[in-house]
Parts: C-alpha cells; sequence; structure tokens
C-alpha cells in the first residue's frame, strides 16, 4: 500500500499495518440462515436454544404469579402458557416476520407495567385464586391493547421510516415544504446509521448486567462453576480437542448445564443446604421449585383461558408505552441476530414487518394470558454467537420443542426447575457477545472525529447513568422520580427511562441526525455509505436470499 509522505516521495505501509476490511456479513460462522446443519444436530441445537429462553420464562412467572395470588400450580400453568405463546410467536417470526432466526420469548420490559396492574386495589379478593384469575385478565387486557401499538407502526410502514437507509429528500427541501408537521417529517425521514446502531444493539446486550452476574452470587458454589465450565468448554478446549463436528463449541451449553446440575443435585442431597437461610435454598436447592410436582401430565393452552378480559385504559396506555421500549430493544436484538446469522443488514421494509409480527405476538399473549409480552429473545441471540449457527431451522425446531414441553406438562417441569444461578451464569456470556456485536459497527465508522466520540460516549453514559438513577431511586423510595396520584401515567414516564437500551438509542438517534448534518463529510463518518445498498429489499441479491417470504408471499406482502 503507497501513499504520500508530505515531500513528493511515496511511502510505503508494511502490509501488517493496513487495517482489517470492513464487511457487512460475519465471518467463519458454520451455518447461515438458509443452510441448516444435519438433522441430529439441528434437533440437539434446537434443544439447547429451548433451554435457554426456558430461564427468562420461569424467572418472570416465579417473580409475578406468588404476587397475583397464585400457587405452584398457577405458576406451572402459567409457564406452560408463556412457552406455548413463545413457540407460535418463533414461528411466525421465522416464517413470516423477519424470518430471520430469532426467538420471540417474554421480555422483561413489561414486568414494571404488570407489577402496576397487580398492585391495583381494584383486584383484592379474598380468595388468592380468584385474585389471581381477575388480576390475569386485566393484564390480558392491558397486552391486547398494547399489541396494536406495534402492529400498526410495523405493517403500515412506519418503523420502515424510521430506520429508512438513505434521504428521499434533502434537509434543506424539507424545510420549504408548507406543511405544519415538517419537523415530524424530518424525525421520521431520518437515517438509523451504523454509528447510531452501536449504542443500541450494545445496550441491548450490556443493559442487561443485573441479570447476569448478581444472579450467579445467589449461590456462587453453583452460578461460578457453571460460568468457568462454560467459558472453558466454549473458548479454550473447543480451540484444544478439535473432533472435526466442533461438539464442544456447538453443544457447549448442554455438556455445561448437564454438569453442574449434576453437580447441584448432589449438594442438595447430601444435605449441604439443610441448615443455610431460606433464600439460599431457594437459589441452589434443586428440590424446591414445586413445579414438578403441581404441574399437570398432560395441559393445552387455550384462549381466555382464565376468563374474559377486562380493560382499563390507564393500564393499557402503561402497557403501550412498554410495548413501544420492547420495540426498540428488540430493534437492536433483529440487528444482532441478524449479524450472528452471518446475514446482510436488513432492509427497513423487513424490519417493519418483522415488528408487525412481534405485535401480533403480543396479541396472542393477551389471547392466551401471560404475564409479560413479547420481544427478541437477547439471551437466544448470544447463544447464536456461541454455536457460531444461525440456521433458521434450527430456531423453527425450538420453537417446536417450546410447544411440545407446554403441553407436557411435568416433562418441561423438569427442565423449568434449572436452578437460577446456572441460568445468570448462561448469560454472563450471551449478553456480553450482543454486547459485542453491538461494538463491532464502530468499523464502519470513523472513530477519528470528535463528533464519533461524542455521540459514542455521550449516548452510552447516559444509556447506562439515567437508568441507574431510576433504578435506584425506586429501589429506595419505593416508586420511581415521577410520583403521582396516577400509577400508569408514572409507569408512562418510568419505564422508558429504566431501560438502558432505550435511552442510549434515543440519544444517538438524535444527536447523529442533528449535529453537524451539513457538513459533507458526516454522512462518511457515520458509516452510511455502507448501509446504502440495503435500503431496498431488492437492490442487493443476498436480501431476497435471506429475507424473502416463502411460497411466493412477497406479491401479497412487497418487500420494497
Amino acid at each position: 500500500m503507497a501513499g504520500d509522505n508530505g515531500g513528493g516521495g511515496v511511502k510505503v505501509v508494511e502490509p501488517s499495518l493496513v487495517p482489517h476490511p470492513a464487511k457487512d456479513q460475519l465471518q467463519n460462522v458454520s451455518y447461515c440462515i438458509t443452510s441448516p446443519p444435519p438433522w441430529h444436530e439441528a434437533i440437539l441445537l434446537g434443544f439447547q436454544h429451548y433451554i435457554v429462553m426456558l430461564g427468562t420464562i420461569v424467572i418472570i412467572s416465579t417473580a409475578l404469579v406468588p404476587q397475583m395470588g397464585g400457587g405452584n400450580r398457577e405458576k406451572a400453568e402459567v409457564i406452560q402458557t408463556m412457552l406455548f405463546v413463545a413457540g407460535l410467536n418463533t414461528l411466525l417470526q421465522t416464517t413470516f416476520g423477519t424470518r430471520l432466526p430469532a426467538v420471540i420469548g417474554a421480555s422483561y420490559t413489561y414486568v414494571p407495567s404488570t407489577i402496576s396492574i397487580i398492585l391495583s386495589g381494584r383486584w383484592r379478593d379474598p380468595n388468592p385464586v380468584a385474585r389471581f384469575k381477575k388480576t390475569m385478565r386485566a393484564i390480558q387486557g392491558a397486552l391486547i391493547i398494547a399489541s396494536t401499538i406495534q402492529i400498526i407502526l410495523g405493517f403500515s410502514g412506519l418503523w420502515r421510516n424510521v430506520a429508512r437507509l438513505t434521504l428521499k429528500f434533502e434537509l434543506n427541501k424539507i424545510y420549504h415544504l408548507c406543511l405544519p408537521s415538517k419537523y415530524y417529517i424530518v424525525l421520521f425521514c431520518r437515517l438509523l446509521s451504523p454509528l447510531s446502531a452501536v449504542p443500541l444493539v450494545a445496550l441491548a446486550g450490556f443493559g442487561l448486567y443485573e441479570f447476569g452476574f448478581p444472579g450467579v452470587a445467589r449461590c456462587v458454589e453453583i452460578g461460578l462453576p457453571q460460568l468457568i465450565i462454560l467459558v472453558l468448554l466454549s473458548q479454550y478446549l473447543s480451540r484444544l480437542i478439535r473432533s472435526g463436528k466442533n461438539v464442544l463449541e456447538r453443544f457447549s451449553v448442554l455438556i455445561s448445564i448437564a454438569i453442574v446440575w449434576i453437580y447441584a443435585h448432589i449438594l442438595t442431597v447430601s444435605g449441604a443446604y439443610n441448615h443455610v437461610a431460606l433464600r439460599t435454598q431457594t437459589s441452589c436447592r434443586t428440590d424446591r421449585t414445586g413445579l414438578i410436582h403441581a404441574a399437570p401430565w398432560i395441559r393445552a393452552p387455550y384462549p381466555f383461558q382464565w376468563g374474559a378480559p377486562s380493560f382499563n385504559a390507564g393500564e393499557a396506555f402503561a402497557m403501550m408505552m412498554a410495548a413501544f421500549v420492547a420495540l426498540v430493544e428488540s430493534t437492536g436484538g433483529f440487528i444482532a441476530v441478524s449479524r450472528y446469522a452471518s446475514a446482510t443488514p436488513m432492509p427497513p421494509s423487513i424490519l417493519s414487518r418483522g415488528v408487525g409480527w412481534q405485535g401480533i405476538g403480543i396479541l396472542l399473549s393477551g389471547f392466551f394470558g401471560t404475564v409479560s409480552g413479547s420481544s427478541v429473545s437477547i439471551e437466544n441471540a448470544g447463544l447464536l454467537a456461541v454455536t457460531r449457527i444461525g440456521s433458521r431451522r434450527v430456531v423453527q425446531i425450538s420453537a417446536g420443542f417450546m410447544i411440545f414441553f407446554s403441553v407436557l406438562g411435568k416433562f418441561g417441569a423438569v427442565f423449568a426447575s434449572i436452578p437460577s444461578p446456572i441460568i445468570a451464569a448462561l448469560y454472563c456470556l450471551f449478553f456480553a457477545y450482543v454486547g459485542g456485536v453491538g461494538l463491532s459497527f464502530l468499523q464502519f465508522c470513523n472513530l477519528n472525529t470528535f463528533r464519533t466520540k461524542f455521540i459514542l460516549g455521550f449516548s452510552v453514559f447516559l444509556g447506562l447513568s439515567v437508568p441507574q438513577y431510576f433504578n435506584e431511586y425506586e429501589a429506595i423510595s419505593g416508586y420511581g422520580p415521577v410520583h403521582t396520584s396516577s400509577r400508569w401515567f408514572n409507569n408512562i414516564v418510568n419505564v422508558p427511562f429504566s431501560s438502558e437500551a432505550f435511552v442510549a438509542a434515543v440519544v444517538a438517534y438524535f444527536l447523529d441526525n442533528t449535529l453537524h448534518y451539513k457538513d459533507s463529510s458526516v454522512r462518511k463518518d457515520r458509516g452510511k455509505h455502507w448501509w446504502d445498498k440495503f435500503h431496498s429489499f431488492k437492490t442487493d441479491s443476498r436480501s431476497e436470499e435471506f429475507y424473502s417470504l416463502p411460497f411466493n408471499l412477497n406479491k401479497y406482502f412487497p418487500s420494497v
């Protein structure tokens, strides 16, 4: 490589000093979206995805169902229902939505709004089971109404405009339009560039740090060995022991869970936790979930199984805000999944189509009666990185496991009884991978400008600092910084600012689209030129390969 040395001569640069070239597809992925592994491997990999997504469902239901008045039986039935709905939503998303290998499961984002409904004085009843059903019907009604925001934004194409990759008009021309909503048009026509995608995707993973090592520390003698064994199997031994099939790399999660689960059971039956605090026993013992005994042998979830939904305007508005925050977080999840599946960046129309089907998923959550809405599973996105397999078929097989074990309750309850510190150890690796893939988009940006440094640093710092303030305030005071007599209004304000990914994405998106936007070099500095060819569905042939709908449905659901 040659260049001007400033004195009229030519300076030769050593090949070893040439920067790594940017790549719009991730390399070294064993199986991408359209290239499934052999069936026997695909089934085991699908089961691995099922085990990973099960942890979030168990954690959310364990935290919420007792507050609603439900016992172990109600908790087991809620877990079955959430599994069944997750299986349906994953099949819909991988077949008709983005068609990425994205698992659509329960989301922590909806928990504050759900707790607000639980704490409402309207559901006081001396009979705990009756109170559980009344509360569940209220949650159903709120989810049904909240689903409309994603359905409308997705299928109408409005969210496509948020993520649009090129401007149809120059900014100064828009300012000359005689429209009262010109600022609205500017906002929705601006770009989602690689620079503004970095904080969004990175904090979609890093922002979930509270579910990582703090969960491991609840039972460190189980959680820490799980974390160490998982890292050893997936990162070290898989390189030292070459079996030709990459068994340790692809199945490190199943192997490590089996080893540590047996070890935890030995500790339990040997009496190691007989004389410790109740909280420690709950986290460490393998026989304290109560799910295996309470779960029915066979039970098929069905719509409105808890009764007819009830509707409340305030609760619906609060849940709609949670759905919007989950939408932003899921956008980062979709981007991470596309990267680890070795796909090209999603055309905006594909993202919008996926958002619409995710809205359908929230609607199904409301119909069947879950305690949480749906979003992209960040932990399963990280699992794609651990296994290096982004096959769509694998995730569809995992959806089959979700539906199968949701009907056969006893068998599903066995896997749902895995101690939570084991799951938290998995999160440490999965969330780190998702955060890392967010940082990888920096390869498209110019990191030698003060504008880039300010946007990255400011958005990431506020994305961590603002939610920390809101969470600390609530932990100390018992309520968020916005505290009025209207609980639903409090949630509308407090929930968005408690999400790291949401805060970072809003700050980065605003700054990236307003700061020095007239400078000619800004477009290239923010990496926008790398994504130009993916603006339209048919501009790059790889987009049609990855994202085309089956059965020639593209003519009914156009992607341009």
